[in-house]
């Protein structure tokens, strides 16, 4: 007797192969025309035209670019979103690729036209098992991942994770080949906090330093403390990254500054530890200030969240994926400390980030690269993963 979920895998892989180069033309028009931010505009435009030629009813401008669309199944039941970024990065294209961006200074260098033509196929398959579907499947096509004013937020604010039980996002991941998909237990991503600190002394010549106070001699012994919160406060397996990228004092060389300007960014990977930092930060940002004399500003400003896969998701999808790919797909932790706005979803509902192979044979590619090609079988793969995973999270 031939089993339905074989059945079920076989058919969503043949839909899948059947789009493909639909969707690859879909992924490099978007790919040549970047649009950065919340000016998705045109890329937009074409998730619309699409979901409408697929007989589907999307919602436009929210989030102020984002589109949306529910895939009603024929039975009363859960909401699961799936999301897929749009926007590109204000990177100069050095791919030299046919489809390469045609404006300067931006470009897809994160995969985000993959992910893009990804949920299309989604879009496409989803709806041809409406009979068995318990609930709604919303699909989410998300402006503004890579800016700080965040697109997640925004959609968030007009009504995106309204009623949402379960949220899942995709991301490619060169370091994975082509068809291979990735799971992750506990922080996908990390948090990622940035702080400005202004030591304030007191100028003078730099032959008469005792007549003033040095900003820039308290600023190095702030640098230097600030990282032992990494070294010796928090837990070796729990870990962060505190990175100082910017430091600016003095005008010339004989004379002590009024003032040391200090930039950088926090990353962590649990909300405790992100807590214990902020705290040991601004303490030992008052110490210096008592020890060294001088006055510290500090502006701490708190970034997206980590993105904290659900145990009891991930123990549902590794069967639901496996079986679709004919292997085991068992999760591992991230070692990842970028950061991803879509922890702002998973802030209100249990959710996770899969992770879909992209490396193209032959090429060490990584994100945010001028020269990055993503080999665009990852698109196949993504379709089949999410496709899956959506009829039979809907299907209990």
């Amino acid at each position: 007797m031939t089993d339905y979920k074989d059945v079920l895998a076989r058919d969503i892989s043949a839909k899948s192969e059947s789009m493909q180069a639909h969707l690859i033309a879909i992924r490099r028009d978007i790919h040549a025309h970047p649009e950065l931010g919340f000016d998705t505009v045109r890329t937009a435009h074409i998730v619309e035209q699409e979901l409408l030629r697929l007989g589907l009813t999307p919602q436009t401008g929210v989030g102020r670019s984002g589109v949306m669309v529910d895939i009603v199944g024929a039975h009363p039941g859960k909401t699961v979103l799936l999301r897929a970024d749009m926007d590109a990065l204000p990177i100069h294209e050095q791919t030299g690729l046919p489809f390469s961006s045609q404006y300067p200074g931006k470009m897809h260098a994160c995969g985000h036209d993959i992910h893009t033509a990804t949920m299309l196929g989604v879009a496409a398959i989803v709806p041809h098992y409406r009979a068995q579907l318990h609930g709604t499947l919303r699909l989410i096509f998300q402006p503004a991942e890579e800016t700080p004013d965040s697109g997640a937020e925004a959609m968030i604010a007009d009504g995106a994770a309204d009623g949402v039980e379960l949220a899942i996002t995709l991301h490619n991941k060169p370091e994975l080949a082509a068809g291979e998909i990735g799971l992750t237990r506990g922080a996908s991503t990390a948090s990622s906090d940035e702080f400005d600190v202004v030591v304030h002394g007191k100028s003078t010549h730099a032959a008469r330093p005792h007549m003033g106070t040095d900003p820039i001699i308290a600023a190095v012994n702030l640098v230097s403390q600030l990282q032992t919160i990494i070294s010796r406060e928090l837990d070796p397996a729990n870990s962060a990254v505190l990175t100082i990228g910017h430091i600016h004092g003095g005008t010339t060389h004989n004379i002590i500054s009024d003032s040391c300007l200090i930039q950088g960014t926090v990353r962590a990977k649990s909300p405790a530890a992100r807590a214990h930092i902020e705290e040991a930060f601004k303490r030992i940002c008052a110490g210096v200030a008592l020890s060294l004399n001088v006055r510290v500003e500090v502006k701490y400003q708190r970034g997206v969240p980590p993105l904290m896969n659900d145990d009891a998701l991930i123990d549902a999808l590794e069967p639901i994926l496996s079986h679709q790919f004919g292997k085991a797909i068992i999760a591992k932790p991230s070692a990842s400390f970028g950061a991803e706005d879509f922890s702002l979803f998973t802030e209100r509902a249990p959710g996770c980030q899969i992770h879909i192979g992209s490396g193209a044979p032959g090429r060490d590619d990584h994100l945010h690269n001028s020269d990055y090609q993503p080999d665009e079988r990852s698109i196949h793969a993504g379709t089949q993963a999410l496709a899956r995973l959506a009829i039979d999270l809907l299907s209990k």
